[in-house]
C-alpha cells in the first residue's frame, strides 16, 4: 500500500516537472526567438555600415579611400567620412556637404530653383555735380576797370537782374557823347542814330537806360553788370580795381535748382545700361536717405585709364541737401534681358 502510494506522488512529481519544461521551452521559443531574430539584422546592419566606412583627407576632399591609411597627396591621416545620415541614399561623391555651422560661417546662401526673369544688381560709386546745363558764365560787355564788386566771394547767392559789379569804361562814355552828337542830326540823317544806338545795345544797355541818356543830354562812364541768372557763384575771376576787355569772364554761376549723380561705370556693365533706366542712391553724408531719378546722358568715351565711363542721372534737388561733391552709391537693378 505504500509502494503503490510512492508511485503515485512520482507521477505526479515527474508530470508537473515534464510540463514545466515543456513550459519553458515554448517561452524560449516565443520570446528568445523573437529576440535572436532582431539582433541578428542589427548586427549584420553594423557591419554593413562598418564594411562601407570610407575615409577622407580633411585637405583634398576628392581623395576617397575604403580604409584607414595616408593621403597620397600630402600624407596627411585620412578621416572617416561623414554620411548624411537620411535614408534617401549615399552622397554624391562629386558633392560637397557641410553642416548647418559650416554653412553658416562661410555665408552661404541657398534658393530654390525656379525660372523668373533674372535681373543684374550693379553697384556704382560717384559724387554729386552740378548740371553743367543751367551753369553760366558772367562777362564783361565792355572795355574798362572794375570799380566795384557787388560779390565779394566764392558761394555767394545771385538772383538774375541783381547788380554784380560796376565797369568804369571811358569807350562807353564816348559811345554816349556820339549818340548824343547824332541826335542833333537826327532830321538829316536817322540812320546815324540807330546805328549809334544798336553800339549802346550791343554792350547790354537797355532801350530805357538809351532813352534816359537821350533825354538828360549827359553820358556816364559807367555801366553796371547784372547777373544774367539765378544761382550759386562758383568761380570768382577778378577783384576790384582790375582792367577787363569785352568778354572777360567776372564770375561762373551754376544753377543748383537741379543737378546730376555722376558715376563711374565699368565697361563690363554699361550693355546693362540704357538712357531712361531708373537710379535710387543714397549718400554718405546722408545715411537712411534715398533718392532717386533717371539716367539721362552715358558718356561715349571710355576712360583709357580706369575703364570707366561717366552715366549721369537726373534728379530734382531736395531741401537744399544735395551738395556737389557729396559721395553716392548706387545700385542699378538691370533686367539682362535688354542686353539681348
Amino acid at each position: 500500500m505504500d509502494t503503490t502510494k510512492i508511485k503515485k506522488i512520482l507521477i505526479k512529481n515527474i508530470t508537473y516537472g515534464l510540463i514545466l519544461i515543456a513550459g519553458l521551452f515554448l517561452g524560449w521559443l516565443i520570446f528568445g526567438g523573437s529576440d535572436n531574430h532582431d539582433t541578428t539584422p542589427e548586427y549584420g546592419h553594423t557591419h554593413e555600415e562598418a564594411t562601407n566606412q570610407l575615409w577622407t583627407c580633411s585637405m583634398h576632399p576628392q581623395i576617397k579611400q575604403d580604409k584607414q591609411g595616408k593621403c597620397p597627396i600630402c600624407g596627411m591621416d585620412l578621416i572617416p567620412l561623414k554620411t548624411s545620415g537620411k535614408a534617401e541614399g549615399a552622397i554624391d561623391p562629386n558633392a560637397i556637404q557641410l553642416s548647418e555651422e559650416a554653412a553658416a560661417l562661410a555665408n552661404i546662401q541657398t534658393t530654390r530653383v525656379s525660372r523668373q526673369n533674372p535681373v543684374k544688381e550693379i553697384q556704382l560709386y560717384g559724387t554729386i555735380q552740378a548740371d553743367e546745363r543751367l551753369s553760366q558764365s558772367q562777362t564783361s560787355h565792355v572795355n574798362g576797370r572794375i570799380e566795384k564788386l557787388s560779390v565779394n566771394f566764392t558761394g555767394e547767392s545771385v538772383r538774375q537782374g541783381q547788380t554784380i559789379a560796376i565797369v568804369y569804361s571811358p569807350e562807353l562814355l564816348n559811345a554816349q557823347q556820339e549818340l548824343l552828337e547824332a541826335g542833333k542830326m537826327q532830321a538829316a540823317q536817322p540812320a546815324l542814330v540807330q546805328a549809334a544806338r544798336e553800339k549802346l545795345r550791343l554792350w547790354k544797355l537797355s532801350d530805357e537806360q538809351i532813352a534816359g541818356i537821350e533825354q538828360s543830354k549827359n553820358g556816364s562812364p559807367l555801366i553796371e553788370i547784372k547777373a544774367n541768372t539765378s544761382g550759386i557763384v562758383v568761380g570768382k575771376k577778378v577783384n576790384q580795381g582790375d582792367y577787363v576787355n569785352q568778354g572777360n569772364v567776372l564770375f561762373d554761376i551754376a544753377d543748383f535748382s537741379q543737378i546730376w549723380a555722376m558715376f563711374d561705370a565699368y565697361e563690363t556693365d554699361l550693355p546693362f545700361l540704357k538712357t531712361g533706366d531708373n537710379i535710387a542712391f543714397t549718400l554718405q553724408a546722408l545715411p537712411g536717405r534715398t533718392f532717386t531719378g533717371k539716367i539721362s546722358f552715358i558718356d561715349p568715351v571710355l576712360d583709357k585709364t580706369t575703364r570707366t565711363e561717366k552715366v549721369s542721372g537726373e534728379t530734382d534737388k531736395k531741401e537744399m541737401l544735395l551738395k556737389p561733391e557729396m559721395y553716392a552709391n548706387d545700385i542699378v537693378k538691370a533686367p539682362q534681358s535688354q542686353v539681348n
